[in-house]
């Protein structure tokens, strides 16, 4: 497949369906496009690969897996050229479910989420903060997850 592929109107529409919701059965989405199921599926696999589309996830409620703590850590690194070494460390970690590398305070912004403050502190002391690169960390613990949603695609000629 050609990597100059453009990403055209539906395409775009497809993006923003399935992230909103990805059950919805291509028959469906097709209908509601105007478009085979098939179209869907072709341009799906199109975007897949190319990267565009990562991978589906499932989202559960992870407070009724009782997983209750969700933490934001901002990390500060001894040296910024330990960022590789640390990040592959940090991957090890199953609790650290996101990393990102920032500007500001922090070198990295983590979230992680545990069973309960016990288990925080212990991915704190015994995990995070033996990691060769790291000096020091600050913990924010996240009291209410408001919303989270997935952004969406403007699509040229439509109104929100």
């Amino acid at each position: 497949m050609a990597l100059n592929y453009e990403i055209d109107n539906l395409d775009l529409e497809i993006l923003n369906a399935l992230m909103d919701d990805a059950f919805v059965p291509y028959t469906e989405l097709g209908k509601k496009l105007f478009v085979s199921a098939g179209t869907i599926h072709v341009r799906m696999a199109k975007m897949q690969k190319l990267g565009i589309v990562k991978s589906p996830r499932l989202q559960v409620d992870l407070n009724k897996l009782g997983m209750d703590v969700t933490a934001f850590i901002g990390v500060y690194l001894i040296r910024s050229d330990m960022y590789d070494k640390v990040v592959k460390e940090l991957k090890k970690i199953p609790e650290v479910i996101s990393c990102h590398y920032t500007t500001g305070n922090y070198s990295l912004f983590l979230k992680i989420i545990c069973r309960d403050t016990q288990h925080l502190r212990e991915v704190l002391h015994d995990k995070l903060q033996k990691i060769e690169g790291i000096s020091r960390t600050e913990t924010l613990i996240s009291l209410d997850e408001s919303f989270d949603r997935p952004i969406q695609i403007e699509v040229e000629g439509k109104k929100k």
